[in-house]
C-alpha cells in the first residue's frame, strides 16, 4: 500500500512502520545511555561517522581503506562497548506491560517481610543489602553467593546481615518466597551521578537494578538510611512508616 508517491519515490506503510521501529530501538538506546559514560562515546562515534562520509565524499584513498576494513568488525567492536546498555533494553523488552501479563509476580509476602527486616536492620543500624527477583532472572548473580533455599522471612535476613557473620557481607537475593542466596556479588553501578555516592552497597543496589527489574533495598550500616533503587535510580533516606507503601508502588510501576 502506498502512502505517497514523489517522482520515483514510492512510500509504502511498511516503509513508515520500518521508520518508526528503527526511531524507537534508537531512541530507547539513547535513553539507556543518558547520563552514563557511554554518552559520551555516542560524540566520538558522531566524529567517526563524519571522517567516513568525507572520505567517501572527497574519495580520500587513505582513509577509505581504513574505514572499510574497520567496517568488518566495528559492528562486533560497538555491540562490545555498548553491552550493558543493550542487555538493559533487551531486559526492559522482557518485562514490559505486553509480557507482564503472564505470571505476574505480586510479592506481597517480599515486601512484608524485607520491610520488616529493613526497618529492623536500620534501627539496629546494620548495613543490609537485599534484592527482590522479578521477571527478568538473577541466577548468574545468585551463582556468585552461597545458595540457600531457605523460607524468606525477616528474621533470617537480620540474621545473615548481623555484623560478623560469615554471609553478612554481600547482597541477599530473594525470589518468590524464598531467599535463594547470601553474600552475593553484584555489579556497580558506573553512572556518573553517583560516582560520589558513599557505599558500595549502594552502587551495587543500583547496578543490579540497571541490568534487571529487580527492587532493590539498601540499609547504610553508618546512618541506618534506608534506600531503594529500581531502574538504575536511587530512592533515598525513606521513611520506615513508609517503606512499605513505598515498595508496593514500586511493585505496580
Amino acid at each position: 500500500m502506498d502512502l505517497f508517491s514523489l517522482g520515483f519515490i514510492n512510500f509504502r506503510l511498511v516503509d513508515l512502520v520500518d521508520i518508526l521501529i528503527v526511531a524507537y530501538i534508537i531512541y530507547k538506546l539513547l535513553s539507556l545511555m543518558k547520563g552514563t559514560r557511554s554518552a559520551q562515546m555516542i560524540t566520538g562515534l558522531v566524529l567517526v561517522f563524519t571522517l567516513a562520509f568525507v572520505a567517501f565524499w572527497f574519495q580520500l584513498e587513505g582513509l577509505m581503506w581504513l574505514f572499510s576494513n574497520l567496517a568488518t568488525v566495528g559492528f562486533i567492536v560497538l555491540v562490545i562497548i555498548f553491552q550493558p546498555e543493550l542487555r538493559g533494553m533487551l531486559a526492559q523488552m522482557g518485562h514490559s506491560k505486553i509480557f507482564k501479563m503472564v505470571g505476574r509476580f505480586e510479592g506481597t509476602k517480599a515486601i512484608e517481610e524485607v520491610s520488616r527486616a529493613a526497618i529492623r536492620l536500620s534501627e539496629l543500624k546494620y548495613g543490609g543489602l537485599m534484592v527482590i527477583e522479578r521477571s527478568v532472572g538473577l541466577k548468574n548473580f545468585i551463582e556468585t553467593g552461597k545458595n540457600l533455599g531457605a523460607q524468606l522471612s525477616a528474621e533470617v535476613i537480620t540474621t545473615l546481615f548481623t555484623p560478623y557473620t560469615p554471609l553478612h557481607d554481600g547482597a541477599v537475593i530473594i525470589s518468590g518466597e524464598f531467599i535463594s542466596a547470601a553474600a552475593c556479588t553484584l555489579p556497580l553501578t558506573k553512572n556518573p551521578r553517583y560516582r560520589k555516592l558513599y557505599g558500595m552497597r549502594h552502587k551495587a543496589g543500583i547496578g543490579v537494578s540497571e541490568e534487571s527489574d529487580a527492587i532493590a533495598v539498601i540499609v547504610s550500616e553508618e546512618t541506618g538510611e534506608i534506600s531503594i533503587a529500581f531502574q538504575g535510580l536511587l530512592n533515598r533516606n525513606i521513611d520506615r512508616a513508609e517503606l512499605r507503601d513505598t515498595l508496593t508502588d514500586y511493585f505496580k510501576k
